[in-house]
């Protein structure tokens, strides 16, 4: 299974995650906002060095569905420059903000910045409405199967405080949290 999150908020909460994915032994995949990412350019480097991956969510978060075929595009195209500042490549894997499925608009957008897919989910928490930890355990781990990729937030503290649960969950049903290159090539 793939545990991936949509980067952006406190960098404090995005040290804790990586903590407790060190922790764990556990590889994720951050879709990181651009304007985020431009913000503290050294994390991209950090997220790598720990043996996770980066992708492309956007430079400022915007809702993809309803931008205009160039607006899509600059947002995608934006959001990969400022992934390569910090990290050197713009990455594998592209996610649309603003909605859990592609467009045909947005799928053109992500191809003319040289992303050849995007990438959606199965598991979806609703993280980002802060039930709570419980809560965010509870759905995660209801969800979850082989296979599936699960879509988080890094700047919620229930989120963040709920990862070590979500972590140690799945291992009890032999599920091993890998990056999105991973799953996706096993």
């Amino acid at each position: 299974m793939a545990l991936t999150f949509h980067g952006a908020g406190d960098q404090a909460l995005t040290q804790q995650v990586l903590r407790d994915c060190a922790a764990h032994d556990a590889r994720i995949t951050i879709f990181a906002v651009g304007m985020w990412l431009s913000g503290a350019p050294s994390l991209g480097q950090r997220i790598l060095a720990a043996g996770h991956e980066v992708g492309n969510h956007t430079w400022s978060h915007q809702q993809m569905p309803t931008l205009s075929p160039g607006a899509a595009q600059d947002e995608i195209k934006r959001g990969a420059e400022a992934l390569r500042k910090a990290t050197g490549s713009t990455g594998w894997w592209f996610r649309p903000s603003g909605t859990p499925h592609s467009t045909a608009t947005i799928r053109a957008a992500a191809s003319r910045s040289g992303y050849q897919r995007c990438i959606s989910y199965d598991v979806d928490p609703q993280d980002y409405r802060d039930p709570g930890s419980a809560q965010v355990v509870s759905r995660t781990l209801a969800k979850v199967l082989p296979g599936s990729i699960v879509s988080l937030h890094l700047g919620h503290a229930g989120t963040v405080a709920a990862l070590p649960q979500i972590l140690a969950g799945p291992a009890s049903r032999q599920l091993i949290p890998v990056t999105l290159s991973r799953l996706l090539r096993e």
